[in-house]
């Protein structure tokens, strides 16, 4: 059956077309109740062939309002807000109209996927019906209707359809459609049109088996109605239809809201626009941030210039204990108040309303109410970015001391803090397992186990290579290819080779493992890696991109097994001066799989002249050449202290920290690493300049470097050296050329400390597509291209460039995303997002490993230098463990530390002891576990005292 609308409209041209929109209906579409015998049976969806739908008997929990067995349908407001209702395992037999779910996708992709993967699920027995297709359930919408009402009365016109319909099959029991509804109007409406109908509240409640899904209930209130009682604290949010015109006049900035992990009073927004707009808005006061919450898109009126603020440079966590306890707020606000020289004061505005909540959930722990009995709680979130949230729970005694995941549900004008519902109990606080699954929550860390859909595009085992794989690679297996990486590598990605052919040159290989050979366009598998985006190493776990046959086995460069790499084969003279650059795909048997130690052990060994050896000296004397040219050319060798943490074999706690200890085989590693990427980066832009994949570094601006600059010359005249210390930041060269002649032979750890500070500096180096950008230059590198080729195994951008490199030496063919510049520049900032939050999950990975390592020390004393001055407070570096870490001055009974700039060169006069960048400094370090939520380490000054 076919129904249309026909109307006209007018081109930008001026001519008029007649317009005819067909809409089909049909009359097979099935109810998906497994009991009926009317409809034809409902099509599979899911991965292991299970056909969907409702069950014959529905096995929900039993209902105080609806004794007999029922199904439910929620309409879209319902499945938006109460997606953690719906997601419990209890709630099943759910019917999902097609009118609900294109709504629910048009306002927020997260619960749109979500509720796509609970229909998928077999055993919650949710169906998807196509309510808009059917010939009985369709309908139009009526004159002077808006689509929200037209849509309203779309789901109780398939309520009532499924109510009558359910009727005419044969059975003793018949089952009933429950219609859940939060809205009061479309309640009514369906009361009055006989259906039976609920708020989500009123169900949830008469579940008398299940109590505690009633803290899962999302706290929705209509934001116009939420001042029902108490003192408004914040400014009301302008409507977003006015932010918008006020955008587009220029009155309002729209940004992304970042708040501050060391000064909840403050936070900036980053201003949207063309690069040469982009600017920063710094925000101060519980008012004037205005409830929002780190990374909304919010609009910001600038204050008048003559009330703009420098950045604070004070430490201040919100420790207080009453949810509605704002009587020191505006004390604490005057403590951001420093007065600063005019040329540190910056944009400054307030918040005037959310353009888009980006809120998720959020992991931390229940702050128990001190009233007894209390049903209302505090929730402290891990990330001190994010407030703390209300909630009402009845299990707050056995949620204490529990690590849980709470989700926002609102922000009235007259409360302190947001309302929220508890999600899910993560495990108890301080356990190995728990914290891991929290830093990979917060994170944003995809770590579920690879469903069947995707382990189905895996190889079936055993596997080997074919006589067809054979025909098309370049056989390498008789050349001495081995493979360096760090102890107990398996996810082998790379192996080189060098040796000397008949001419006189050196033949040097780049074998890197061909996993686009096994993940194809498209597919299952080729869809997670791209979401997953990076393999996340964290201490004790690594959470992979590609399933482990693949990682660990098939596409790992073993010794002394066949595998498939894709090669890149230069022909150089002895000054490694590049003559040939081909590339292949090829077969390799690796003849060793060295650690960084061993490839160094052969590399100095008087005795031993190997093949393998041979190769490792030839790399090795090449690479330091590659190197040389590199830093000549302007390249920065930067600094930032990485830890390595030996475990016990059995409870594997951290038995000692140490920093890690780069060999010249590392460096040897990289160099060919580099010249690979460069190589095969030139190719790629040659073959496709509209589709390249590239990787590119900033220039940071110049102000990034102001501390680096300033902290250089205040040393310089501290220890009245000359001008060695002069930080020069015009180019990447000079900044490399003045880095090397800062040494001061008082303070030999000062160059260190420079370049640690110099690697702050930096922007970050992202992924890009060459189509949609002019800027290629990578700084670090002082390299005018650059992409990732070597590491596919732990990396999707490669992948897709090893796809690119394929189609242009004629290996592989194309396919049409591959050359989609926009759809290259939506995965290049999908996986420059997984890269950012895998460095800080790993980070987070070590804080963790740092605290367990110190739980047994009790108080350790060691150097530290100051890297960075506060107004109460210094950070300081810890050499011997690469620690970094805050040391306060706040003790009651002690005069107030004075801030004073010097040239804007910041230092910190505690008592009689004035403290400068850079100075060294003795501490004691101890883990100061007070705090169950927030564990950290806390320094004391030992050194000078104070």
């Amino acid at each position: 059956m076919l129904t249309s609308r026909t109307f006209v409209k007018r081109t930008r041209a001026g001519a008029v077309v007649k317009v005819v929109r067909e809409h089909y209906l049909r009359d097979d579409i099935p109810c998906g109740a497994a009991a009926c015998r009317l409809c034809p049976p409902a099509a599979p969806v899911t991965g292991n062939g299970n056909a969907p739908g409702l069950e014959a008997r529905p096995s929900g929990p039993a209902s105080s309002l609806c004794a007999e067995p029922h199904f439910l349908l929620p309409d879209t407001n319902l499945l938006l807000h109460q997606i953690d209702i719906l997601e419990d395992p209890v709630i099943k037999n759910v019917i999902v109209l097609q009118t609900v779910l294109q709504e629910v996708r048009n306002r927020s992709a997260p619960v749109y996927k979500r509720i796509r993967d609970v229909i998928q699920n077999p055993e919650k027995h949710f169906y998807s019906f196509t309510n808009e297709h059917h010939r009985e359930t369709y309908i139009e919408q009526k004159r002077g209707e808006n689509s929200n009402d037209r849509n309203d009365r779309a789901i109780r016109v398939a309520v009532k359809w499924y109510n009558e319909h359910l009727k005419k099959i044969e059975d003793e029991e018949k089952i009933q459609v429950i219609f859940l509804t939060n809205d009061r109007t479309n309640k009514e409406k369906a009361l009055e049109e006989g259906i039976t109908a609920y708020t989500c509240e009123e169900y949830i409640k008469s579940l008398a088996a299940n109590p505690e899904l009633v803290d899962r209930l999302a706290c929705v209130s209509d934001e116009g109605k939420e001042i029902e009682s108490g003192k408004i604290i914040f400014p009301e949010h302008i409507p977003l239809s006015k932010l918008q015109q006020g955008i587009k006049s220029g009155i309002y900035l729209q940004g992304t809201y970042r708040a501050s992990r060391e000064n909840y009073l403050e936070a900036t927004v980053w201003v949207h626009g063309d690069a040469e707009e982009n600017k920063e808005v710094i925000v101060q006061g519980l008012k004037h941030l205005n409830r929002a919450i780190h990374e909304d898109i919010v609009a910001v009126e600038l204050l008048a210039r003559d009330k703009w603020v420098a950045p604070s440079s004070v430490v201040l966590q919100d420790d207080g204990q009453n949810e509605e306890d704002i009587e020191n707020e505006e004390e604490k606000e005057n403590i951001l108040k420093t007065s600063v020289n005019k040329d540190m004061l910056r944009p400054t505005g307030k918040v005037v309303g959310i353009i888009k909540r980006n809120w998720r959930p959020y992991c931390g722990m229940l702050s128990k109410s001190q009233i007894k009995e209390a049903r209302r709680h505090l929730f402290t979130p891990a990330d001190r970015r994010i407030p703390r949230i209300r909630i009402e729970t009845r299990q707050a005694d056995t949620l204490e001391g529990q690590r849980i995941i709470v989700a926002i549900d609102g922000w009235p004008r007259n409360s302190r803090y947001p309302n929220g519902h508890f999600v899910k109990n993560l495990g108890s606080a301080g356990d190995k397992e728990t914290e891991t699954e929290v830093l990979l929550l917060e994170h944003d860390v995809p770590h579920q186990a690879f469903s069947q859909a995707v382990l189905s595009f895996l190889p079936k085992m055993p596997w080997s290579i074919t006589e067809e794989d054979m025909k098309h690679r370049e056989d390498l297996r008789h050349l001495n290819v081995c493979s360096v990486d760090p102890p107990g590598c398996t996810d082998i990605d790379d192996a080189l080779h060098c040796r000397e052919i008949e001419n006189g040159n050196l033949e040097v290989g780049v074998h890197i493992a061909d996993v686009s050979h096994f993940i194809r366009p498209g597919n299952a598998l080729d869809e997670e890696s791209v979401k997953r985006g990076t393999t996340v190493y964290l201490c004790e776990k690594r959470i992979d991109m590609v399933p482990e046959l693949l990682s660990s086995n098939l596409c790992s460069l073993r010794s002394n097994v066949d595998r498939l790499a894709f090669s890149c084969i230069w022909e150089m003279n002895h000054k490694a001066e590049i003559l040939k650059t081909r590339f292949t795909k090829s077969i390799i048997n690796s003849k060793a799989s060295l650690t960084y130690a061993e490839a160094q052990m052969r590399i100095d060994s008087a005795t031993m002249n190997d093949d393998i050896t041979t190769s490792l000296r030839g790399l090795n004397k090449l690479a330091k050449i590659l190197k040389k040219k590199r830093i000549d050319n302007g390249a920065l060798t930067l600094s930032s202290p990485e830890v390595r943490f030996h475990m016990d074999s059995e409870t594997h706690d951290p038995i000692d920290l140490q920093t890690k200890e780069l060999k010249e085989t590392n460096s040897m590693v990289e160099e060919f690493m580099l010249l690979a990427n460069i190589s095969v980066a030139q190719k790629i832009y040659d073959e496709f300049p509209e589709f390249a994949l590239l990787r590119k570094h900033p220039a940071p601006p110049p102000s990034n470097y102001d501390i680096l600059v300033k902290a250089a010359k205040s040393k310089a005249s501290f220890y009245h050296a000359n001008s060695n210390l002069e930080i020069r930041t015009d180019s990447a060269k000079a900044l490399a050329e003045s880095l090397d002649k800062a040494e001061s032979p008082t303070f030999p750890y000062l160059n260190t400390l420079l370049r640690i500070l110099t690697t702050r500096c930096m922007m970050q180096a992202v992924y890009f597509c060459s189509g949609m950008d002019s800027d290629f230059h990578h700084y670090g590198l002082a390299s005018p291209i650059y992409t990732h080729f070597t590491s596919p195994i732990r990396r999707y951008a490669d992948v897709i460039v090893h796809r690119l490199l394929a189609v242009a030496i004629g290996a592989d063919s194309t396919y049409p995303e591959l050359t989609d510049k926009h759809k290259l520049a939506e995965m290049c900032k999908n996986l420059n997002y997984r890269h950012k939050m895998a460095q800080y999950a790993q980070r987070a990975s070590v804080a963790f490993h740092t605290q367990l390592f110190f739980k047994t020390k009790g108080v350790v004393n060691e150097d530290a230098y100051i890297l960075f001055v506060r107004k109460n407070a210094i950070v300081v570096l810890i050499p011997k463990y690469g620690l970094e870490g805050t040391v306060f001055f706040e003790e009651k009974d002690k005069p107030t530390p004075k801030l004073e700039y010097n040239n804007e060169v910041p230092s910190l006069t505690v008592e009689d002891t004035t403290l400068h960048v850079f100075d060294k400094v003795k501490v004691n370090i101890m883990l100061d576990d007070s705090n169950i939520q927030h564990q950290k380490m806390r320094m004391v000054l030992v050194e000078p005292k104070v």
